[in-house]
């Protein structure tokens, strides 16, 4: 089962397929190490090992590859898990390389990860994360997933510039894949609820630099992701789930709205 995608040819260059398929072998394995190290630039304390992907692959998990010709581009690893005596997939890990960022090799991924999981009766996909890193935000939310749990420190402070060294705060993205709105989503159309529900939406406001905070001013940084977590906590804890995200000039506001099991 493979996945193609093209990128629409400028005047002078060819288009680019994406094959999207499950990995096999120590030798992709040892590839989607090396992709991982590229795109979080992490000591070898925090990189994901080889026998992890084996393991993957070998009891029900998934490693999926993004391929550009010969060449992998990007990948993800996903772990198979119990909840609630139904099988589920833990998504830990999607990365593509930067020079093949922005061409739809992750949206791919995603799809192929569903894809492969409905084919074997599973219904449900979750991963984490930074709630700070808005354009992981957008992406989840355009696939149709939801959020109604927080981890503060998930994984506790990491070698990977991109963390800052800042507490690994992250959300739990839920994929119900089967869903209504999960379908409406990947065809385009916004979810049933949204405009229903508008006047109910709380907002949970981000800066939409918060990279560039982080590199400049460390201390606005930490006090900035204490208020974001604090405000998480609060509503989620509530009975409300993170079900969109809007940008505004300066920032971007998670809409937030009340949930029950559906």
């Amino acid at each position: 089962m493979t996945t193609v995608v093209k990128r629409a040819k400028s005047a002078e260059e060819k288009p680019l397929e994406i094959a999207v398929r499950s990995c096999s072998g120590l030798s992709e394995f040892a590839t989607c190490i090396e992709i991982e190290r590229a795109v979080w630039g992490s000591a070898d304390v925090d990189i994901v090992p080889l026998p992890l992907f084996v393991v993957a692959a070998e009891t029900g998990g998934q490693v999926l590859g993004a391929f550009a010709g010969d060449r992998m581009i990007g990948f993800t690893l996903a772990i198979a898990g119990l909840r609630g005596r139904k099988p589920f997939l833990h998504s830990h890990m999607t990365a593509v390389l930067r020079p093949y960022r922005n061409q739809g090799a992750g949206r791919k991924l995603k799809l192929f990860q569903r894809e492969e999981a409905l084919g074997r009766g599973i219904d449900l996909i979750e991963w984490t994360f930074d709630p700070l890193e808005i354009r992981n935000a957008y992406f989840n939310f355009r696939l149709g997933a939801i959020v109604r749990r927080f981890i503060p420190n998930m994984y506790g402070i990491t070698t990977s510039p991109l963390h800052g060294d800042l507490p690994t705060d992250r959300l739990v993205v839920e994929w119900r894949l089967r869903s209504t709105r999960v379908r409406r989503a990947l065809a385009d159309k916004r979810p049933a609820s949204s405009k229903s529900r508008s006047k109910e939406f709380v907002r949970i406001r981000v800066p939409a630099d918060f990279a560039r905070i982080r590199g400049t001013k460390p201390e606005d940084a930490a006090r900035l992701q204490a208020e974001v977590r604090l405000e998480f906590e609060h509503w989620l804890a509530s009975g409300y789930a993170a079900t969109g995200i809007n940008k505004t000039d300066d920032a971007a506001e998670y809409l937030l709205e009340p949930w029950a099991d559906k």
